[in-house]
């Protein structure tokens, strides 16, 4: 009876082991040889997360050894191939500490700012992520000045700046939409006051006039004076700048009023 099942328990092990794939066996078998080979085999395949669990089982075999940077470049970009660019950072910024001289370091620091790049958000949304990214971005220019990815680098820059002047515009804006024109005016004003080259700076100064109209507008007749003298210079700074803008015709006609206005007080 003993011997049936020492038998039987030995054809369940072979079954089991031949049921296995290879991949399998080598992940879990010792031919380091063998799993760098396959490693790469599979990643040339695109099949980047079973490349990234043999490159991530090599890490210790061959630390020390001439395919240490290779290994650990590879982990990194798998895991970045396959889409999880908060592992691939990780990796990117721990091969860049542990191999500064390697010939990937260069393009795992690019990756990596990529990767911070592609972690950010809607303008609506914490930015926190975006000032992290640009930095990395403009440290990665000035320790590369000529590096090959110079024309990514500025329409990544471009996208995350534009975020973040949108997000200044819209918060702004956001007080002439529920009516509190005294609050708009100061968040228009300070929105120039903490970047004067804003790519809404047309809108800005636009609502930012509106703003000025609105409040003195609804002043009381001992304030409405100089408040509109106040929308005149707004009026007359916007006019300086976009003299074409499609906002000319209104804010001519309220400028227009205004000026009537300020006579008849005179």
């Amino acid at each position: 009876m003993k011997t049936r099942v020492l038998i039987g328990l030995f054809f369940l092990l072979v079954l089991s082991t031949s049921c296995k794939s290879q991949y399998q066996l080598m992940l879990e078998g010792h031919d380091v040889p063998g799993k760098y080979k396959m490693a790469f085999e599979l990643f040339d395949a695109k099949k980047y997360l079973k490349a990234a669990a043999l490159f991530d089982d090599l890490k210790i075999a061959v630390r020390g050894t001439p395919q240490d940077d290779t290994v650990q470049f590879y982990a990194a970009y798998c895991q970045y191939k396959y889409g999880d660019v908060y592992a691939a950072d990780q990796g990117f910024i721990s091969f860049i500490n542990a191999h500064p001289a390697s010939p990937f370091t260069m393009r795992a620091h690019f990756m990596y700012v990529d990767c911070l790049y592609r972690q950010t958000y809607r303008y609506e949304l914490d930015q926190t992520p975006t000032y992290k990214a640009i930095n990395a971005i403009n440290e990665f220019n000035t320790y590369y000045p000529n590096n090959e990815w110079k024309l990514q680098c500025e329409k990544m820059l471009s996208d995350l700046n534009g975020r973040l002047d949108r997000k200044s515009f819209e918060a702004a804006k956001l007080y002439y939409t529920i009516e509190d024109y005294k609050a708009a005016a100061y968040a228009l004003r300070q929105a120039l006051k903490e970047d004067n080259t804003n790519i809404y700076r047309e809108e800005i100064l636009y609502y930012l006039a509106l703003s000025s109209y609105k409040y003195a507008y609804n002043s009381i007749p001992q304030k409405a004076r100089e408040r509109y003298v106040i929308f005149t210079d707004d009026y007359f700074s916007f006019i300086t700048e976009y003299p074409d803008s499609k906002h000319r015709k209104e804010l001519d006609a309220l400028a227009t009023k205004v000026q009537k206005i300020l006579d008849k007080k005179e």
